[in-house]
């Protein structure tokens, strides 16, 4: 569905980001883009969907093909309208708006209002919690909430590919759990594919079919989730577990000091 060949992206005319950045999501899959702050996952996300030029930055070699087809500096309402979604990081709700405004607004392009309306339903057979404050301001909701509401909202656009950067950040274990169990069902259920950015590497290979490990703009590491949950390299440094089972300690993980086989 997605293939990213050899991508370079530069902010500014001067800030390289990304320095020759290749993956694929296939169609139907989940897949986790995992790393440190700075590793560039973010950037990613934007190279694909096209925000990028909101923030002076640009893909400047290589290539971004959807469904077959080059987007790579196509404006995000044309990438958007293609099919592709992001859902930015830090709960982007119009506080100002009620639940159910915000969900609508995320079909604003659409001109099928029985699907908008079957659609509505659909979101809220997923994330209960928001009929019961589908009247309410969304400025006024929890943080878990406002994470269930910007991925209804950005179902609502009917996306073949959804973009989503750090769905856990800043929320309790608990609902953590709860919102990426709701993940895993929209895409067994609705076939929706996912490219997942996390730092939580153990819940998002958890869920996701196969993985890719991002250090300095590269990525460093690659495979199916479930080979990636028994590299010892991951399970030491990403997971913070070492041979031995135990849990590192901040003070060992930040100091530690991958093996050489990792080739860039």
């Amino acid at each position: 569905m997605l293939r990213l060949n050899n991508v370079q992206v530069i902010y500014s005319d001067v800030i390289l980001v990304l320095k020759g950045l290749s993956l694929e999501v296939p169609d139907g899959q989940i897949v986790a883009l995992l790393g440190a702050n700075g590793a560039g996952k973010t950037t990613t996300l934007k190279a694909i969907s096209g925000l990028l030029k909101t923030e002076d930055g640009a893909v400047t070699d290589g290539s971004i093909e959807f469904m077959g087809k080059r987007i790579d500096g196509r404006d995000p309402e044309v990438i958007c309208r293609q099919g592709i979604v992001q859902v930015m990081e830090g709960r982007k709700v119009l506080e100002s708006m009620t639940v159910e405004e915000n969900l609508r607004i995320g079909g604003y392009s659409r001109r099928d209002p029985d699907g908008v309306r079957r659609d509505m339903t659909m979101i809220y057979e997923y994330f209960p919690r928001l009929i019961e404050r589908r009247e309410q301001l969304a400025g006024y909701l929890s943080g878990g909430e406002q994470q269930m509401l910007v991925i209804g909202r950005a179902l609502m656009a009917k996306p073949r590919l959804l973009l989503l950067d750090e769905p856990s950040l800043g929320l309790a274990p608990l609902l953590v759990k709860e919102i990426f169990a709701i993940i895993q069902k929209i895409n067994q259920e609705r076939g929706t594919t996912f490219l997942l950015v996390e730092q939580n590497a153990q819940i998002a290979l958890g869920i996701a079919d196969y993985g890719y490990i991002m250090e300095n703009g590269r990525v460093v590491l690659d495979g199916p989730a479930d080979k990636l949950r028994g590299n010892d390299d991951v399970r030491e440094f990403y997971l913070g577990l070492s041979e031995a089972g135990r849990r590192k300690s901040f003070r060992e993980v930040k100091f530690y000091k991958r093996r050489k086989r990792w080739v860039f």
